[in-house]
């Protein structure tokens, strides 16, 4: 996917994954990509939960699974300038952000949250 065309964002928002599908042929390989995009959530968290999303399905990955893998990359391939800068500060405020989807699995109800930890300007967590 060198020369894939970039997609604007790592997930869409608005749409559940859903869990039907054709299964793919070769899981090992989407295990592969989803445990090395695991290790590229440490400098960009801004596909942390479209990961997250690809990872609950590695026991069983279907075609959907496999699509949303493809469009991470995709966004990984177009935005590849971004990720988390670190830098010295006198700033040692602790800033903390956080979001919830209550319930907003379809098929689970199970709910999604998340957050981020600014020490200064610096995202530490």
């Amino acid at each position: 996917m060198a020369s894939c065309k970039a997609a604007a964002t790592p997930i869409d928002a608005k749409g559940k994954l859903d869990a039907t599908g054709a299964e793919i042929e070769d899981a090992t390989s989407y295990r592969h990509l989803a445990g090395a995009l695991q290790y590229l959530t440490v400098t960009r968290p801004d596909i942390a939960f479209a990961v997250q999303q690809v990872c609950l399905h590695m026991h069983d990955p279907c075609e959907p699974h496999l699509a949303l893998l493809k469009c991470i990359l995709r966004y990984v391939r177009g935005t590849t300038s971004h990720g988390l800068l670190l830098r010295a500060s006198s700033n040692f405020n602790i800033t903390v952000y956080s979001d919830a989807d209550w319930a907003g699995c379809p098929e689970t109800r199970r709910s999604t949250s998340g957050f981020c930890v600014f020490l200064g300007d610096t995202l530490v967590s």
